[in-house]
């Protein structure tokens, strides 16, 4: 029996000819299908290099254990996501590993009704099978089923069902795709707002899927990686930009200055338009930084739900509270009519149409609530031991606090500011959050305070 070690907290991750290959992406696929006993599952790949190549070791597992392949090609982890709920399939797999190096690969699974695996009773039940390689023989071999055409077509309408087409008006986008899968997809949905004449004018950068990512792994979420697309919004007077990780299920925002716009903002504007649409809905947001968030969902008479952090813990909080929206500061955008998926299209439709019927700019949308409640970005300490430099943490703070949460890492409540402090799942990685009322210049005095106490090198 052969331990996997790309098997992580929510997905599989590795890295290429280390511990991830041809042979494990056949065994756990595999596994996948013979685990959920599937008649049929969806199998897509995003552009990095060995992704074709997984893609069709995956095609071939389920084929030899008897399921039906349906093929969506090249293709976003939403695009899988929605597949298995248009064709109604028992799982469906996506070879990517969305903004890790170069030199990594992964998968992201799913069961019927695109929900989430569960870790206990799915994820460790496919790792063990997958460990044990010894899979059930198959008289009749699976279909495959080219569906790649049929399956954009359905997810391009899905995702445009979301807004008023009529209601948009003429604006200028930046849209920075870091040669990942997004441009094809972006594509046909560019082509269908034209093909009802949506007045909307898309300047594309990065654009061509390109698996030797020539302007570095797409993942706008670094500081490093704005001025890409920043420098190009204000070049072209954009209304806004938006750039996307690498199998774009994430999507960030560039304010018409040129300004990256911080996540709990943006999940702050999306709220708003579903509590519009919806009275006294419920939305779902992670533990890091939540005062903008609870302010406009109070202000909205929305209900504010937190769950811990992660795309599966997130999915089944907004199950289980019926929640039409959720949102997680990294820019996971969740819809509980995307079958409670992240999507990282969506989110960009919603705000051009908010633009486009406001007649205000994005950086006059987030103003107020950016002074409001100002915040650090999160930032990322390498250490030697985690909850030893947690600890310390607590020790300096604990009994300065109003309250402390334990939802995910810990949460430290004072009159006029507030931190989160978790672990990484993946990494000897500390990340700290800090939001205030008011005062961004405190906040950053108190981030390098923490700061000295963690010890550690910042990521």
């Amino acid at each position: 029996m052969k331990n996997l070690s790309c098997f992580k907290t929510y997905d599989i991750r590795g890295e290429i000819n280390v511990n991830i290959d041809e042979e494990i992406v056949y065994r756990i696929s595999r596994a996948t299908s013979q685990h959920f006993a599937a008649k049929s599952v969806v199998v897509g790949f995003d552009a990095r290099k060995t992704s074709p190549t997984y893609a069709s070791a995956a095609t071939k597992a389920i084929r030899d254990s008897g399921s039906d392949v349906i093929n969506i090609g090249l293709a976003g982890t939403e695009e899988m996501y929605w597949a298995v709920s248009e064709f109604k399939a028992c799982a469906g797999i996506i070879i990517t590993a969305s903004h890790n190096p170069i030199n990594y690969n992964g998968m992201k699974i799913v069961k019927s009704g695109s929900q989430p695996l569960c870790v206990e009773n799915d994820l460790k039940a496919i790792k063990r099978l997958s460990e044990k390689d010894k899979f059930e023989s198959e008289k009749m071999r699976g279909k495959f089923i080219n569906s790649s055409v049929e399956a954009r077509s359905a997810y391009t309408e899905r995702v445009l069902g979301f807004i008023d087409l009529n209601a948009l008006k003429p604006l200028k986008i930046v849209v920075n795709s870091g040669n990942g899968a997004a441009g094809p997809t972006f594509d046909a949905i560019a082509n269908r707002l034209s093909a009802a004449d949506a007045p909307l004018d898309f300047i594309r950068i990065n654009h061509t899927p390109d698996p030797t990512f020539p302007n570095g792994i797409p993942n706008p979420l670094l500081p490093k990686n704005h001025l890409a697309t920043a420098k190009v919004v204000k070049e072209v007077e954009a209304d806004f930009g938006i750039a996307f990780d690498g199998d774009f299920d994430r999507c960030f925002f560039f304010d018409e200055k040129g300004r990256f716009v911080k996540g709990e903002f943006i999940i702050g504007l999306l709220a708003e338009i579903f509590l519009k649409r919806e009275v006294g809905a419920r939305i779902v947001h992670d533990p890091r930084v939540v005062w903008n968030i609870q302010n406009i969902v109070d202000r909205k008479n929305g209900v504010a739900v937190q769950s811990k952090t992660g795309h599966a813990f997130i999915k089944q909080t907004m199950r289980k509270n019926q929640a039409i929206y959720g949102g997680e500061m990294s820019a996971h955008h969740y819809f509980r009519d995307f079958a409670y998926c992240d999507s990282g299209m969506i989110p960009w439709l919603l705000i051009a149409e908010l633009v486009s019927k406001t007649g205000v700019t994005l950086a006059t949308l987030i103003e107020k609530q950016f002074t409001l409640f100002p915040s650090s970005g999160e930032t990322n300490f390498y250490v030697e031991n985690a909850k030893e430099s947690t600890d310390r943490v607590l020790a300096a703070y604990r009994k300065k606090a109003i309250s402390i949460d334990n939802t995910d890492g810990v949460s430290l409540v004072f009159n006029d500011w507030r931190l989160n402090l978790r672990s990484s799942n993946t990494e000897p990685i500390l990340r700290l959050n800090v939001e205030g009322r008011g005062n961004a210049n405190f906040i950053q005095a108190k981030v390098t305070n923490i700061a000295r106490i963690i010890g550690g090198k910042i990521a």
